[in-house]
């Protein structure tokens, strides 16, 4: 029997905003946590606060959570009156019916819903009864992105007010091993550095933040409301010249392709400035600013063409010069000059860009069109359709076009679908202090390219996502995911196509080639395979309409709601059912052994098992984990022991533990244990001058086939009596219990949760002799 115990992981450029706006006479945060996961360039966050309503009458708190469009909401859950009611992803109608029917009833409920098409920013509304408690926790997921080398994960924090409990918790784990890891941000910067730990243990890492609330006023922009900055955790993987790393599990593969000792493909470049009178003040400030630092990365070989536009179009050149240093510096002359005035016209200042560089043609080299924007077209052309189809037949797929637009009066999604009809990318450009970081940040994004014409092609594979990319830029990546034809490795061939300058390159490896994804949560590539998809439909219904408009939706919607991801199609909302109780059922106090199996191969196997104490309602006297047949952890309250083979080492100190595929990191009052994508925390309590140990699966598995103490999953019961006692109904018998509370340690935060206490057989899945084992 083949059991899996890995949790779904976390990737790519990861950006959490989590913002509260409390009035403290109204109500106030006393708990909030971050945790993020990260495992295989996947990333999973979690934010979890707690309110308080302090008025004597219900309201409604809303919370705003901005994240890039490319991440997902997956979950949404509360805790109210001790119960936990999980979110559930609908369509939009359906989710919005079922909130308001339950706050007109006087019920706690809360919605998760996607505020514009390109999910920068997503709202939760929750009423909360009066003076009661709220537990919020939100879940959502991305595949991390690659730029200028580095992944980044990024948490902005602005609880609004400083917070006793406040903690942000990030795990990584990339099985290719991590070559670099920082953590900078404006949270990291003055007296919060001192909150910060950081470990790098080869494959895996650690960063933690756990500022006082005397730090959370200290940093550049912290006072007496609190912190309100950056946390970014930035790193890369190791990685090969070749293929790239291929990982397979359960018929589904994801490609992570990223070669990097490639020769520079020269390019041509036009950009294209919007000198209207709406640029007028910083945006124009910076914009020159950019714009010369831009060109002082041109190199020699590169060509490259300047023009400003408001209702008329300004040259510098009217035709693309080589970037030698005396035209720059003429160029930088002609960038310093450019002053806000008059209208806007787009269509005409983009057709002559893409006239520019159809006018120089140039083999062996990449061309590239770029346009920066803060407004509307109202001059020329102003039909926003009409304009999107002159630029497409003016460029023809010969180049991308990006579009970058400033501030927020822009209209996005026209700028969007223009960028996508033309195999580019729109970016939007915040009006803060750093638009010119901003600016020249994504210039350097595709100052270099590598590949041209680049074609996945993969010969035993079906349901690809995006297999044709116009331009390969030197620090980013691409990643495919698809399925694996009757899950045959065999007749599985990845196989890459490109242009790298003047010949045709294949890239490919008939051995080896493929990870066979041990010690992968069931269903994480599926999941990899299904975001990709859904965020490629989203990008494709803008370009098409009528029928096949629909088409895209439909099914764009339906995987939506298949892996629960809260997209511009759908919302996550949880109520509070009418006459009818949560299934919540204790942490046992009794149980001995608890075993779990990886699905992958037999040598990833994992059995935890435990001693318990002789003190009443206490613990654990020692903890035995088993990696494999020749290796096992022993921890008790003293400290911990590792055997390999016939060796025995004990440790006490706080060094991290590394040995293959374990982590150990141990800490004041809890032992963090890692194998691959599992993580176990053992906590350790003490009573009465007593110490015990208490395990929890810290890291839970996606896949619902786990077994033992620590996978018991909530039970099914109905309440059939409550006088002269209460009794429940649980697999056809009946049962007396009695009413408790007991804290939940298997969630990242703690909670006291309602329970009913009764006899271990009756909440067991097999009765209690069945956990016992016969040595540790």
């Amino acid at each position: 029997m083949r059991r899996t115990v890995v949790r779904l992981p976390l990737f790519g450029l990861l950006l959490a905003v989590a913002a509260a706006l409390p009035n403290k006479d109204d109500w106030d945060i006393y708990s909030f946590h971050i945790n993020s996961t990260v495992t295989s360039r996947y990333a999973s966050t979690v934010i979890t606060s707690r309110v308080i309503n302090r008025m004597n009458e219900s309201k409604e708190i809303e919370f705003h959570v901005q994240i890039p469009k490319n991440a997902f909401i997956s979950k949404f859950r509360m805790l109210i009156d001790d119960q936990m009611y999980d979110g559930v992803v609908k369509t939009k109608e359906k989710a919005e019916q079922e909130y308001t029917q339950a706050v007109s009833r006087g019920q706690s409920a809360g919605i998760v819903s996607s505020v514009g098409r390109t999910m920068e920013e997503f709202k939760t509304s929750v009423t909360v009864a009066a003076q009661k408690k709220v537990t919020f926790e939100l879940t959502y997921e991305e595949l991390l992105k690659r730029t200028r080398g580095k992944y980044e994960l990024q948490i902005h924090a602005r609880p609004m007010q400083p917070v006793k409990d406040f903690k942000v918790d990030v795990y990584i784990h990339e099985k290719a091993g991590i070559s670099y890891l920082d953590v900078k941000g404006g949270l990291s910067t003055k007296a919060l550095a001192n909150a910060i730990t950081k470990t790098h243990a080869d494959k895996q890492a650690w960063v933690y933040f756990y500022p006082t609330v005397d730090q959370q006023k200290t940093c550049d922009s912290c006072g007496e409301r609190g912190m309100n900055g950056d946390l970014v955790v930035v790193y890369d993987v190791n990685r090969d010249n070749g293929l790239g790393d291929i990982k397979t599990s359960d018929g589904y593969f994801v490609h992570h392709f990223a070669p990097s000792s490639l020769s520079r493909i020269p390019k041509n470049v036009v950009f294209v400035i919007d000198q209207s009178g709406s640029m007028h003040g910083r945006k124009m400030q910076q914009t020159r600013i950019a714009l010369i630092h831009i060109l002082n990365d041109l190199v020699e070989d590169d060509f490259f063409g300047l023009i400003s536009f408001d209702n008329k179009i300004v040259h510098w050149k009217r035709e693309l010069v080589q970037a030698t240093s005396l035209n720059l510096e003429g160029a930088k002359q002609f960038a310093r000059n450019i002053n806000d005035r008059g209208a806007t016209d787009i269509n005409a200042a983009v057709l002559e860009g893409a006239r520019m560089l159809n006018a120089h043609p140039r083999e062996g080299s990449a061309s590239i069109l770029i346009l920066l924007t803060d407004g509307d077209p109202t001059s020329g052309e102003t039909n926003l359709e009409k304009i999107q189809s002159n630029v497409r037949q003016a460029i023809a797929g010969k180049f991308p076009l990006y579009c970058l637009g400033f501030g927020f009066d822009v209209n996005f999604e026209f700028l969007e679908k223009m960028s996508l009809e033309n195999s580019g990318v729109a970016r939007r450009i915040y009006e803060e202090s750093d638009a010119d970081l901003q600016l020249k940040g994504f210039y350097e994004e595709v100052a270099t390219p590598l590949l041209t014409d680049v074609t996945m092609i993969y010969a035993g594979g079906t349901n690809l996502t995006q297999t044709n990319f116009s331009q390969y830029y030197n620090g980013s990546e691409i990643v495919v995911a698809g399925e694996i034809i009757d899950n045959n490795i065999e007749t599985f061939v990845p196989q890459v196509v490109a242009i790298s300058s003047k010949r045709k390159v294949i890239f490919s490896n008939t051995t080896d080639f493929v990870d066979s994804s041990t010690g992968i949560a069931d269903g994480l590539l599926q999941r990899v395979w299904a975001y990709l998809t859904v965020k490629q439909l989203l990008e494709k219904e803008l370009l098409v309409s009528g029928p096949e408009k629909e088409k895209v939706k439909s099914k764009a919607l339906e995987l939506s709601l298949k892996y629960s991801f809260v997209t511009p199609l759908t919302s996550m909302v949880v109520t509070k059912p009418q006459g009818e109780n949560m299934d919540v059922l204790h942490k046992p106090k009794e149980g001995v052994g608890a075993w779990f199996e990886s699905h992958a191969t037999p040598a990833s196997e994992l059995y935890i098992n435990g001693e318990l104490d002789s003190v009443t309602n206490g613990g654990f006297t020692k903890i035995v984990i088993h990696i494999s047949a020749d290796q096992h952890v022993e921890v008790d309250t003293e400290g911990i022991s590792l055997r390999q083979g016939q060796s025995m080492t004990h440790y006490t100190g706080q060094d991290p533990i590394t040995a293959g595929r374990l982590t150990v990191i141990m800490r004041v009052k809890e032992i963090d244990i890692a194998v691959e994508d599992m993580r176990l925390i053992i906590l350790v309590h003490e009573k009465d001058g007593n110490k015990f140990l208490w395990p929890v699966l810290r890291q839970k598995p996606f896949a619902d086939d786990t077994e033992g103490i620590l996978a018991l999953k909530p039970g099914n019961y109905q309440m059939v009596q409550q006088q002269p006692d209460t009794k429940l109904k649980i697999k056809d018998r009946e049962i007396s219990v009695s009413s408790s509370t007991a804290t939940d340690y298997s969630i990242s935060n703690p909670v006291p949760m309602s329970c009913w206490l009764m006899e271990a057989d009756f909440a067991l899945e097999r009765t209690l002799n069945d956990y016992f084992v016969a040595q540790l």
